[in-house]
């Protein structure tokens, strides 16, 4: 008998596919709704488990005692209160300081041996037998020490800007010692349905509700420390943690670094120079980098700005290809927040959107330290950025462009990573990402006459090819005809445009394998492709009217990192392992989990892929998933955990002891009709739905995974 958990039935469809329409509303400003913003005409090469509740309200699999997955509501896990905190910070670990010690007994063999959960639509955090969770930390808990007790009823713009902010994605921990660790988050985008109790509209918001919101949106990094050392993580709670901040879309200012920063472009009337840029918008994804600082990708920036009808002509198509309407002044799914800073009013100031869209580097160990935007790194709707170093020592960041038929791009830094914990270390290694070359990616397949759409293997067994890397800006100097290196960098979807770059399947996450080199994409999904006078399928998106995505790997040619060609492969096609259209790297299909539209991914210390979801197209709650990517166990794709109902799975971040698993559990209860006083999800405190940041652990304190 397969150990495959059956499908739930399919959520109705609408026109915004698998997500619900109020998180299309809030996350991407009705991105669905508004024309697709590549309108080039670029070349195509392109049974269920048992399950118990346990006394905590955590859900095992494998246990004894059958459970009825469906709507209703499970209890939510309780918060663990925290422990006091340990003696003042050390200082920071360094350049090493993306890694925690091994913990005794080493990090595992790397089989992945958990029994799989279920699919399932309960409103809690399920996790395999064996293991425990706890949330660290949610919505409106403090962040900076003195900062106000949360209250739903009297919400303070001054007092969010110390408190945990909403719609929490990417997750970094990184350590301080073996006991203490910081904990970097994004705060992605707010809903106002589910922030303000009595919400009737955003027109009815006062300047107040408005700030709160951009209070909301940003960063937040909190001082961690180990539970009884466990897998546990929970915040320090007293002492100075002088590491705690907040990054707002309110107030803090950021430098803008780069070819480009000082161009025209991103002049404004508050900032004639270009160089000082207020605030960080719609930050999802992100990466932790070797020196010990954390990338935060600016990805649907648009929904924030208003009078695009109102701005110069010229600049009105340039404005339409980052999905910026020029038609209307208050698109579908304007937050106006002009209303509370005129700076969004592009009829007013054009070029403010100019300046965003970019990657973010915040230093956690630097509290005093200013944020900078890497111009560098080109503009577009960033999911995140993943480093690598290349054998040579320059430093390669590999990044993905989340919209339908947009692009795979990766950077190569001028200067060298330099090893070590010094001062002079650090400081030369901040200014890698300030220049370099950025390239865009063109891929084209072995088996491009067989590609029909519906997802069957070529005669050859495998969704494969070659590709290349374009070479797009390399310091002060364009590859791209009629474009300076400022234009090629403000406005990098033109660019990659004019060169033939391959249309994706939206690509979200992108990461290289430290132990292997090789790079994973996460493509999401593309329920546009092969429609009426848009792109059809083509061996690397090889299903039309694609609701549940693939995973890309790119193996870079002699396995360096900085070379300009590459061969890459899809090992895994998503969706319902008995539909044929899907593809797990040729492994025994009745013994995998579905999975639909995978986001992000991540690996363990010892090279497992795993991989999160975004809008589950099958039905169930969004998941974590793990599998193997090197040896028979290629593609034995393993469900770890579910979130609950209407949440989305973000991060993954996996401790490099293997000992704990982050996960952010993303607008939970984001469900049309919803409200504080209405909620579709009581996770995690039993009252309203609160976003929030959750660890994992196996309760023997062996390695997660094993």
């Amino acid at each position: 008998m397969s150990d495959r958990p059956r499908l739930l039935p399919l959520l109705g469809a609408n026109r915004h596919g698998s997500r619900d329409a109020m998180t299309c509303l809030y996350r991407c400003g009705n991105a669905c709704d508004h024309p697709v913003p590549n309108s080039s005409d670029n070349p195509y090469f392109g049974d269920l488990v048992d399950a118990e509740v346990s006394r905590r309200g955590v859900v095992r699999a494998g246990a004894v005692g059958a459970l009825v997955l469906g709507f209703g509501g499970a209890a939510a896990g309780a918060l663990v209160g925290a422990a006091p905190a340990t003696a003042a910070p050390a200082a920071p670990a360094g350049p090493d300081a993306t890694e925690l010690a091994a913990a005794p007994g080493g990090v595992g063999s790397g089989a992945l041996t958990f029994r799989p959960i279920p699919p399932n639509r309960l409103d809690t955090l399920v996790v395999p037998n064996g293991y425990d969770h706890a949330v660290v930390i949610k919505w409106g808990d403090p962040v900076v020490p003195g900062a106000p007790a949360f209250g739903v009823h009297a919400q303070t713009a001054a007092a969010q800007a110390q408190q945990f902010g909403y719609n929490n994605d990417f997750v970094g921990v990184l350590p301080i010692d073996r006991k203490r660790a910081l904990l970097v988050v994004n705060h992605e985008y707010t809903n106002e349905d589910l922030m303000f109790p009595g919400f009737t509209g955003i027109d009815a918001l006062t300047v107040e509700q408005l700030r709160v919101a951009m209070a909301a949106h940003g960063m937040s990094v909190v001082e961690l420390e180990r539970a009884d050392g466990s897998g546990r993580w929970r915040p320090v709670n007293h002492g100075r943690r002088p590491y705690n901040r907040r990054v707002t879309a309110l107030a803090t200012k950021f430098e803008l670094t780069g070819p480009a920063a000082g161009a025209a472009w991103l002049r404004t009337a508050a900032d004639p120079k270009g160089r000082t840029v207020i605030g960080t918008l719609n930050n999802c994804s992100g990466g932790v980098t070797p020196w010990g600082t954390v990338l935060s990708g600016e990805e649907n920036f648009n929904q924030y700005f208003v009078g695009g009808d109102g701005a110069p002509e010229e600049l009105k198509p340039k404005l339409a290809r980052y999905g910026i309407p020029t038609d209307v002044r208050y698109p579908s799914g304007s937050r106006k927040w002009d209303r509370a800073d005129e700076r969004f009013d592009l009829a007013k100031h054009p070029n403010e959107a100019h300046r965003f869209g970019w990657v973010v580097e915040i230093d956690p160990f630097d509290p005093d330290s200013r944020p900078r935007k890497h111009t560098a790194l080109g503009r577009f709707k960033h999911e995140g950025a993943n480093v690598i170093v290349a054998k040579d020592g320059h430093v390669v960041a590999y990044m993905g462009d989340d919209e339908r038929f947009d692009y795979l791009y990766k950077f190569v830094s001028d200067k060298k990573f330099m090893p070590g914990n010094s001062s002079v270390a650090r400081r030369h290694n901040l200014t890698l990402l300030e220049s370099g070359t950025l390239y865009v990616a063109r891929l084209a397949g072995n088996s491009a006459a067989e590609i029909d759409g519906s997802g069957k293997l070529p005669a050859d067994g495998a969704f494969d090819g070659r590709g290349g890397w374009i070479k797009l800006v390399s310091g002060n100097r364009s590859y791209v005809d009629g474009m300076t290196a400022a234009d090629v960098l403000t406005f990098t979807r033109l660019a990659a445009d004019k060169v033939g770059a391959t249309k994706m399947d939206r690509p979200e996450d992108v990461e290289p394998s430290l132990l292997t080199g090789k790079v994973y994409v996460a493509l999401t999904n593309n329920t546009d492709r092969g429609k009426a006078g848009k792109a059809s399928a083509d061996e690397v998106n090889p299903r039309n009217l694609n609701k549940h995505g693939q995973i890309l790997e790119l193996v870079e040619d002699r396995g360096d990192n900085t070379a300009e060609t590459f061969a890459w492969s899809l090992p895994i096609v998503c969706g319902d392992p008995t539909d044929p259209s899907t593809h797990f790297a040729g492994y025994d299909k009745s013994k995998v989990s579905p999975i639909s539209c995978p986001d992000n991914v991540a690996f363990d210390a010892t090279g497992n892929l795993w991989i999160s979801t975004d809008g589950n197209a099958l039905g169930s709650n969004d998941g974590l998933f793990a599998t193997a990517v090197e040896g028979p166990e290629r593609g034995h794709l393993k469900q770890f955990l579910t979130v609950p109902y209407g949440a989305e799975t973000c991060g993954p971040f996996i401790t490099k002891d293997n000992r704990s698993v982050f996960v952010a559990v993303q607008h939970p209860g984001e469900i049309t009709g919803a409200s504080v006083e209405n909620p579709a999800s009581t996770w995690p405190d039993g009252d309203f739905a609160k976003p929030g940041v959750v660890v994992t652990w196996r309760l023997d304190g062996g390695p997660i995974g094993s």
